[in-house]
């Protein structure tokens, strides 16, 4: 009886719990003090890390302006570097040697109709087959020559008639045609050797060509004989511009010829210097690198050509007429350069080439010991002093002395090149950033340890 209904049950306000009443706390003074220095705790840990985040930021700004410094001064160096390296490649050997080519003369031979051995074709029996006439003479005989077989029947023969000599020898200079030109040039080589040759029949040739008609095809081709353009020379635009392609078959037949000396005899002295010259300055054509190989062949075969008597007045002749022609800068040394036999005629040109370019480098005012003398007195620790001109010295001069054999009969031109050499190598600093500044140390340190070696 005394439990209660299911209505008093479910109400909330019947089941809730009595709240007890909580007691007030009594706050003391030291509740207070530790309460105050815990909020002034916080305000200290606070500032702290407002001061940490300050200084960070800071330290932040302080790498970012280091680093901003850093990669300017990088750039700076860069583009210091930059200018050097564009200094040192804007020096870079190559002339206009040739300028516009000119007509070529006419390759018609008029007596080549009336030849013997066009004529003993034309009266065979086998004519009847091909039905070969004046008129396409040209054209069977130009097959012969493809095929080799105009060669052969010289051979044959034992002779060669006029008027054939001069079709292939026209044909071999001023033919367009590429396998016209290389079967002429091949046809002549062939008769040419026949003469140096022990087991080849000699083949007797009643016409030769001079120097005249080799120069001749130069001048068609449009070589500048008369003198060598500054390099910076602008190229005409008639789109003739030299050389023609058939200065490849031009070059084999000088070095033939001259291979042929002592049983036939094609130029004079004085051609044969000119025939020298005219293949250094050959060298100078960036055209023709891809000849460099005929070119020295060519040139040592030129070289080759003078009697013992001839070349010692020949040497000096040809050394002063290149250094007038040529400029006094890095092609002066690619002259030198091209002269790289190591025969003793070879050596000899290319000493006497150094020195006289030398010698018009200082207008020819002071030789030998004085040479040396005034390179010594150079201060190359200036920044005013000219590090190319020094370049070109170092190497003309090692040229000069070491092609020759002045060091060795003088002791005091060996003292005197060693002292440069050491004036080059050690007062030049390996942070100069002048341009050639490196090139002049370096080649110096190379000559001085081949120097002190021998």
């Amino acid at each position: 009886m005394d439990d209660r209904l299911d209505f008093e049950i479910e109400d909330p306000l019947l089941t809730s719990p009595v709240v007890a009443k909580k007691r007030k706390k009594v706050i003391g003074l030291d509740d207070l003090l530790t309460d105050f220095y815990k909020e002034k705790n916080k305000l200290v840990e606070k500032e702290a890390k407002k001061a940490k985040a300050l200084k960070n930021y800071h330290s932040d700004e302080e790498e970012d302006i280091k680093e901003a410094s850093l990669s300017k001064l990088v750039d700076e160096c860069q583009n210091q570097i930059t200018e050097i390296d564009a200094d040192e490649d804007s020096f870079v050997w190559g002339m206009q040697v040739f300028g516009d080519q000119k007509s070529p003369p006419p390759l018609v031979c008029p007596e080549l109709k009336s030849c013997g051995l066009l004529q003993s074709f034309m009266s065979n029996k086998l004519n009847s087959l091909v039905e070969l006439s004046t008129e396409n003479g040209n054209s069977f005989l130009e097959g012969l020559l493809v095929d080799g077989w105009l060669s052969k029947l010289a051979f044959t023969c034992g002779h060669v008639e006029e008027s054939v000599l001069i079709w292939t020898f026209n044909l071999m200079l001023y033919s367009p045609k590429e396998e016209l030109r290389i079967s002429a040039c091949d046809f002549w080589c062939a008769i040419l050797s026949s003469k140096e040759e022990d087991d080849l029949q000699p083949v007797k040739i009643t016409w030769i060509p001079s120097y005249a008609e080799l120069k001749g095809a130069l001048e068609v081709y449009g070589f500048l004989f008369n003198f060598l353009p500054h390099p910076d020379a602008t190229l005409t635009d008639s789109g003739r511009e030299g050389p023609a392609q058939n200065i490849r078959a031009w070059i084999k037949f000088v070095t033939v010829s001259c291979h042929v000396r002592s049983k036939l005899s094609m130029f004079s002295t004085s051609d044969a210097a000119e025939l020298v010259e005219v293949i250094i300055c050959l060298f100078l054509d960036r055209k023709l690198q891809g000849l460099m190989l005929l070119l020295y062949d060519c040139m040592q075969s030129v070289i080759n050509y003078f009697k013992d008597k001839e070349w010692k007045a020949c040497c000096e002749e040809i050394a002063k007429s290149v250094a007038c022609r040529v400029p006094k800068d890095l092609n002066c040394l690619r002259i030198v350069e091209c002269i790289s036999g190591v025969d003793t005629r070879s050596k000899q040109l290319r000493s006497a080439v150094a020195y006289q370019i030398l010698l018009s480098c200082f207008d020819y005012k002071v030789a030998d010991e004085e040479i040396l003398r005034l390179l010594i007195s150079i201060n190359v620790k200036e920044k005013g002093c000219d590090l190319v001109k020094m370049y070109i010295y170092l190497v003309l001069t090692e040229n000069w002395l070491c092609s020759n054999e002045l060091l060795a009969d003088k002791p005091v031109l060996n003292e005197m090149w060693n002292l440069y050499l050491r004036n080059c190598s050690c007062l030049i600093a390996s942070t100069d950033l002048r341009p050639f500044a490196s090139k002049v140390r370096n080649k110096a340190s190379y000559f001085l340890q081949g120097s002190i070696q021998t």
